[in-house]
């Protein structure tokens, strides 16, 4: 049986970076890997599809904070980059009742009934973003960012509508969680960037207060006022916090790896046009191959936990390796690291675990899909000939190993379609 503490652990750069070749390497050794965090926390993180599927849905592994061993003897510093994905106070730091009872409050507005009455919203959203695509692309000698201009502002703008946040905090929401995902700034950025984020979304609760509408955030706040047992105040800028980042951060980096996938290979490109694959088939096929979330912080066995032969000690703070599951051939076969968008005709599902599994499911994949899937239709539909407008090597990484993705998305949308 292998201990994780025999071997030279990896260290995650904090500065982001492509993924997958650390990925390819870490897992020729095994399903677990022994991690540094920053400020030499040590940690683990499970990259093996099957070991990660085990893990997420595993009775001896909890997501509160209480189970972290560094962080309740004192280890942890107050700007430790990673603070906020183990303190917050929300579904994704909670177990058993309390879990239950916060995902209870949220679920409403995800049901399959709800998602589907955002269709015709989100299309209209999708195609005044089009247009603005198009004009900045006018502006600029034919090439605009298709990150800024596109991939974000949508699942920003749809969130924003869910929650009931008025259009003009959403730009410096998005500067904020970015700052929160970030694993490169420092502590005082760290604390005044977590401080600015709760303010604003304090901010935000209070207009709700003030003048309730047929939003989330009004929903939470008659929760927390009218049965104060089901919500705290602190639950509920927790809630609010978890929801903006994790609401629009996910959706931002699946459309924009997926546009950068489909330019990659235009042979994949020109059999979804063909409809030898449809676009959902994009989605899945994107989710497992590149993956929006590359780490994501944290969970902490219980006990002390064998995971496909290795021993991780009770209260370690553990990775979910979303995108090394995504490409380990164990699941995948020889052609795992292989962008195919047919792979779910041929072998008849595209499994992954990119938007997690068992009790901590991601409660919004049915929006961040329908969402996407909307996006790369319509994209593609006005802009057949759209392509990167330059090589993918000078793309600028995103700074976070937590986030998979580029900063900017540069491209050349040619000529629309009426």
């Amino acid at each position: 049986m292998d201990n994780p503490s025999s071997r030279t652990p990896h260290r995650p750069d904090p500065a982001g970076g492509c993924p997958h070749a650390d990925n390819a390497r870490l897992l020729a050794r095994g399903a677990v890997a022994t991690v540094l965090l920053p400020g030499e926390v040590e940690g683990a993180a499970v990259l093996g599809h099957e070991a990660l599927r085990e893990f997420l849905a595993h009775p001896d592994v909890a997501k509160g904070a209480e189970h972290f061993t560094a962080l309740r003897e004192g280890h942890v510093t107050a700007g430790w980059p990673l603070l906020t994905f183990a303190t917050v106070q929300g579904m994704t730091t909670a177990d058993g009742d309390d879990h239950r009872r916060l995902r209870s409050l949220v679920s409403k507005a995800f049901t399959t009934r709800r998602v589907e009455q955002l269709r015709p919203r989100i299309v209209d959203l999708t195609d005044g973003l089009l247009d603005d695509l198009d004009a900045a692309a006018r502006d600029g000698g034919g090439v605009a960012d298709l990150r800024r201009h596109f991939a974000l502002p949508l699942p920003m703008g749809v969130i924003g509508e869910l929650l009931g946040v008025e259009a003009a905090y959403l730009d410096r929401l998005h500067h904020l969680s970015n700052q929160v995902v970030a694993t490169d700034i420092g502590p005082e950025q760290v604390v005044a960037a977590n401080r600015e984020l709760v303010a604003v979304l304090a901010a935000v609760a209070a207009a709700r207060a003030e003048n309730p509408g047929d939003d989330l955030t009004s929903a939470l706040i008659a929760a927390r006022d009218e049965e104060g047992d089901r919500l705290s105040q602190q639950e509920l800028i927790g809630t609010l916090v978890l929801m903006i980042i994790a609401g629009h951060e996910t959706t931002l980096n699946l459309i924009t790896n997926a546009v950068r996938a489909l330019c990659g290979h235009r042979d994949q490109l020109e059999s979804v046009l063909r409809g030898e694959a449809d676009w959902a088939d994009v989605v899945e096929e994107t989710l497992r191959w590149d993956a929006p979330v590359s780490y994501f912080p944290f969970r902490y066995p219980v006990r002390d936990l064998t995971l496909d032969g290795t021993v991780i000690p009770r209260g370690t703070p553990v990775l979910a390796g979303y995108s090394a599951a995504g490409r380990d051939p164990a699941a995948h076969g020889a052609d795992a690291d292989r962008f195919d968008v047919t792979r779910a005709r041929r072998t008849g599902a595209v499994r992954h675990l990119s938007l997690g599994h068992g009790a901590h499911y991601c409660l919004g994949a049915p929006l961040a899909r329908m969402e996407a899937t909307i996006a790369l239709r319509r994209l593609f539909t006005r802009f057949p000939d759209l392509d990167l407008a330059g090589p993918e090597r000078d793309l600028t990484r995103h700074a976070s190993f937590v986030g998979n993705s580029v900063r900017a998305l540069p491209v050349r949308p040619g000529a629309a379609r009426p």
